[in-house]
């Protein structure tokens, strides 16, 4: 999804700085940035905030609070919103936001002559062209470098965000996905009785309801229920601290079967990507649960896929901190002119 709301074209030479935005369902992420001159990178960050979402009535509000703080001596009149879900009329829709976003509020409230709407997985995809190998650390080595192919970027946070970065010129194609709302495939007995108590409450299971942080916390509800005990824990952040103390069993399964479906869905994404040029693995909890993580299951589990285990061994998987790069590849894209004119609901 990348859209633009706009009353005039992306000006490529132009160098002054504009406003980009990473809006998830627990973070904004706000930087002040301007196109770097030399091309090695989309843009310089030159002022950087991180809020909280649940603190702020609305992303209209998180944007002049931050452009309050800029002083009056910055006037910035184009922004690039990283977001998930879609664009549908004036608004942004996702279920996962804390608030309605209106394209026109923002717009109007800050005097914006450009807004463009990006999707926030499409941007942190974007912003890995930019990554150096330190800046991310190995999940699984592959026997050898990675070869030029797509690249998968996926993450469980509030959601499931997915996408593909497809490496060409004069600059990569992105592919955003639902990926996250495709059915919850079981790779077990104990997995399928956890996916018939997620059934009980719920139509239609996704991948979503097991691999975010609500998600977690749905993991851990339908484990205590199956092993006849209380769900004492209320919020996704108590079941990840009780898994890593080790403090409540149910809670420490949760965890475990949380990485091996993530390792199973990942190794499916790969072979139906042809992810050649590697998996980066984002989102907000991951790098919380980074130890755990490499020695559950997940590995055992991305390889397990029949005769496509020796494709899979080809491909790398490594962690990233999400930190600037939706920032990053929001006001990338942007430039690179990924948007629709107004009223133009076509995805790209």
């Amino acid at each position: 999804m990348a859209e633009l709301a706009n009353h005039g074209s992306v000006q490529k030479g132009a160098l002054e700085p504009f406003l980009a935005a990473d809006v998830g369902g627990t973070h904004a992420r706000i930087g002040l940035v301007s196109q770097h001159p030399d091309g090695a990178r989309p843009v310089t960050v030159l002022q950087y905030h991180r809020y909280a979402c649940a603190e702020w009535p609305s992303l209209t509000a998180v944007l002049k609070d931050f452009v309050s703080q800029l002083g009056n001596a910055v006037h910035v009149d184009r922004c690039a919103v990283a977001s998930a879900g879609y664009v549908l009329g004036d608004a942004i829709v996702n279920d996962n936001l804390p608030w309605p976003v209106s394209i026109r509020d923002i717009r109007d409230s800050l005097g914006i002559h450009q807004l463009a709407v990006i999707n926030d997985f499409e941007a942190v995809a974007y912003a890995t062209q930019f990554l150096a190998q330190a800046d991310t650390a190995p999940v699984i080595e592959a026997e050898g470098p990675a070869a030029n192919g797509p690249v998968l970027v996926m993450g469980p946070g509030t959601g499931l965000g997915s996408a593909v970065l497809l490496p060409g010129k004069p600059h990569a194609t992105v592919l955003a996905t639902e990926a996250g709302q495709i059915a919850l495939s079981p790779g077990n007995e104990r997995e399928i009785a956890i996916l018939r108590e997620l059934a009980k409450e719920r139509a239609y299971v996704s991948f979503e309801h097991a691999l975010s942080g609500p998600g977690l916390l749905n993991l851990y509800r339908a484990i205590s229920t199956l092993r006849g005990s209380a769900a004492t824990l209320a919020r996704p952040s108590d079941v990840t601290r009780a898994a890593l103390e080790r403090s409540d069993e149910a809670a420490v399964e949760a965890l475990e079967v949380f990485c091996g479906l993530l390792g199973s869905f990942v190794g499916d994404l790969t072979l139906l990507y042809g992810a050649r040029g590697g998996v980066f693995l984002a989102g907000g909890i991951l790098p919380q649960i980074r130890d755990v993580l490499i020695t559950s299951s997940f590995k055992q589990r991305f390889f397990n896929k029949g005769v496509m285990r020796a494709f899979l061994q080809q491909v790398p998987v490594r962690l990233m901190e999400h930190g600037q790069l939706g920032v990053i590849g929001a006001a990338g894209m942007y430039l690179d002119g990924y948007s629709t004119p107004p009223g133009d609901s076509t995805t790209q």
